[in-house]
């Protein structure tokens, strides 16, 4: 008996015709061309922005200030204050003599806490926020001034001006609105309110006068006479003097949980003029803060 080859050709032909023919009821078997793992997928979770950030919250933190004390024009008006009502006084500006002292810049740690409330609308946050922090900045500047003057009446006069300004920011609190947007678990912001400070304050002259005249009834020379009332001090340190300012900052809350939240950020306080000097504090700083 004979036997032929075969074509492969042909061979190959069939065998792709039977797998067609068989194609699509063999294929509906094979679960992964169902796409079943992909329809059972669940979805991706969303965060309510809204939900997350309204409601009331309070933390604590740690931050770093820099403290720039500026003295102002208190010193010029206690040195006239010094010699007020004399012909000495009344012929040479006190004030003018009295250097205008520079500015002092104290920097170190400080500790806060904090607490407020947020409304929200959409993705944009409102605020309410106050937070206390402990300082202990200080600055204090001396200095001396001796003059010779003869006045009209041909007096010669030696005086001389010892001044001393300084301040201590023991601590200050702020009240600010907060407005902020959410990013889900990231919400950047801006406050802008108001503040007050605790400080305790020095602005003193001490004030030294000696003169050298002829006694119109003796007229005898008269040396090196201290003058009635002298040395003299003017101005005074004060304890717990309260200064009114504004407050500033930008900064980002990180939710981690529901409840839990990191922050920084960056706070400037420009407080007015408080017994001669002025003060702003620049903070960068950190804190954690729980949401209820």
């Amino acid at each position: 008996m004979r036997i032929r080859s075969v074509n492969p050709l042909l061979g190959a032909a069939a065998l792709a015709l039977a797998a067609l023919s068989a194609g699509p009821g063999k294929a509906a078997d094979y679960p992964v061309l169902r796409g079943s793992q992909i329809d059972d997928a669940p979805p991706a979770p969303e965060f309510d922005s809204n939900t997350k950030w309204s409601g009331f919250y309070f933390g604590g933190g740690a931050g770093v200030s820099s403290t720039k004390f500026k003295p102002g024009d208190g010193l010029q008006d206690l040195a006239n204050l010094a010699f007020r009502n004399t012909t000495l006084g009344a012929q040479v500006n006190m004030g003018s003599l009295v250097n205008n002292l520079p500015s002092k810049t104290d920097s170190g740690s400080t500790f806060f806490g904090f607490t407020g409330y947020n409304f929200a609308f959409g993705d944009v946050i409102l605020g309410l926020e106050a937070d206390y922090t402990r300082s202990n900045h200080e600055y204090l500047i001396s200095d001396f001034i001796g003059r010779r003057f003869t006045t009209s009446d041909g007096t010669i006069n030696d005086f001389s001006l010892t001044t001393r300004q300084g301040a201590e920011l023991q601590d200050y609190a702020t009240a600010r609105i907060r407005m902020g947007w959410a990013y889900g678990r990231i919400m950047p912001y801006a406050t802008l309110g108001g503040a007050v400070g605790r400080f305790n304050t020095t602005s003193t002259i001490d004030a030294t006068w000696r003169f050298t005249r002829t006694n119109p009834i003796t007229g005898a020379i008269d040396n090196n006479v201290v003058a009635s009332g002298y040395p003299l001090r003017v101005g005074e340190t004060k304890r717990d003097v309260y200064g009114f300012g504004l407050a500033a900052g930008l900064g980002v809350d990180m939710a981690l949980t529901d409840n839990l939240f990191l922050r920084a950020e960056y706070q400037i306080i420009r407080f007015a003029d408080v017994e001669g000097t002025s003060t702003t504090i620049n903070t960068g700083r950190v804190a954690a803060g729980l949401k209820f």
